[in-house]
């Protein structure tokens, strides 16, 4: 029944109520002065009851609905004229126009058409004094007169009402787009960390296994690996600080990797003795989009990555095709006899995938021939 409401609201609302039934007072005391005191009684508590509906109207605009019949109701039984206090009916009606819950809507709009035929009928068949030799005429009058009164209050917080569901609608909007594009960051960053983390780490495991096997007949063997994982850890590290400084402050994206870091890759690879052929034929004629830049770079990093920690000993193979609308990339590396079951929670291949489709392209990634295959194809523009 009763609406949340802001305390400076409720304030307003009672402070605009008491003022009302004051000046309330004064007229019904001033226009009631050759009546009974039953009627003068009447004619107060009339106007208090007018003065609660006006304090109740955004609060309760159902209970004010109530209120303001009960007022009109005494009115009526005590045989008053109307009343120049009776003008806060018209904002009850605007209140359960503009926040009464869809019953109270509806029962204002119902009450603004009772109200005019209760009018017409009172002032011209009950109220004396008021009769008339043209009733008919007369009292179709002030129905019309009436009805418009009434319903132009009504449609004024009909109107009103729409106003404020288009404003919470917008709202909501603007509020989905956000987390959306939040959302839509979380992931990004999410795929970011997982591919500098997971090749990192994965060269880390395999150079420290080297250095531990090789450490007691070739010690030279163990402090190269041990550099390349210095080295390797701290460019991850470099990276990590760089997606968490993203995430922690509105910022863009930062520098992302291109073709330009392709060797530096290949080169961390083979440090961690992996039998690594690249072929890149046709070479690119021009330099392709950062977007195809970085998820050609993304998807070679991952790949090579499950190369290096799923993969058996064997050659693996990198073959780039650049040609004029498209770049195809295929990473090949052999598989173990037997091959150990996927690691819970992975996120590999799904994040390969969602590299191409965001460039716009496809990848499959699947056994071929005792070996795993990673076949991506991306789509690029001609430069001008």
């Amino acid at each position: 029944m009763f609406r949340p409401l802001r305390r400076y609201q409720i304030v307003v609302d009672v402070v605009a109520a008491v003022l009302f039934g004051l000046v309330a007072l004064l007229v019904d005391v001033s226009l009631l002065t050759m009546v009974s005191n039953a009627q003068l009684l009447a004619g107060v508590g009339a106007g208090a009851l007018l003065a609660v509906a006006l304090a109740f109207r955004r609060l309760a605009p159902g209970l004010a609905l109530g209120i303001a019949w009960a007022s009109a109701i005494v009115q009526m039984l005590a045989l008053l004229n109307p009343s120049p206090t009776n003008v806060a009916i018209f904002a009850v009606l605007y209140a359960t126009a503009a926040y009464g819950s869809r019953l109270v809507y509806w029962l204002g709009f119902a009450s603004a058409f009772a109200g005019a035929l209760t009018i017409a009928v009172y002032v011209h068949a009950i109220l004396p004094g008021w009769a008339n030799p043209d009733l008919l005429t007369v009292g179709v009058a002030v129905l019309i007169a009436a009805t418009f009164a009434l319903l132009l209050a009504w449609v004024t917080g009909a109107l009103v009402r729409t106003a404020l569901a288009a404003r919470e609608a917008r709202r909501a909007r603007v509020l989905a787009e956000a987390g959306a594009v939040a959302e839509q960051e979380r992931v990004r960053i999410a795929r970011d960390m997982h591919d500098v983390v997971a090749h990192s780490l994965a060269v880390v495991i395999a150079q420290a296994d080297g250095a531990r096997y090789a450490a007691a007949s070739d010690p030279a063997a163990a402090a190269t690996a041990l550099g390349t994982i210095a080295t390797t850890a701290r460019a991850a590290l470099s990276d990590v600080r760089l997606l968490l400084t993203q995430l922690r402050h509105s910022q863009g994206e930062g520098p992302q990797p291109t073709l330009a870091d392709v060797e530096a890759l290949y080169g961390q690879v083979r440090a961690s003795g992996v039998d690594l052929a690249v072929d890149v034929d046709p070479a690119p004629r021009w330099e392709p989009s950062a977007a195809v830049q970085l998820a050609v770079y993304r998807i070679l990093q991952e790949a090579l990555t499950n190369a290096l920690r799923h993969g058996a000993k064997g050659r693996v193979s990198v073959h780039l095709a650049w040609h004029p609308d498209r770049v195809e990339l295929t990473v090949r590396n052999p598989l173990p006899a037997a091959p150990a079951p996927p690691a819970a929670g992975g996120h590999g291949l799904i994040g390969m995938r969602e590299r191409a489709q965001l460039a716009g392209g496809m990848l499959e990634a699947r056994p071929d021939g005792g070996h795993f295959a990673v076949t991506a194809r991306l789509p690029i523009e001609e430069a001008a």
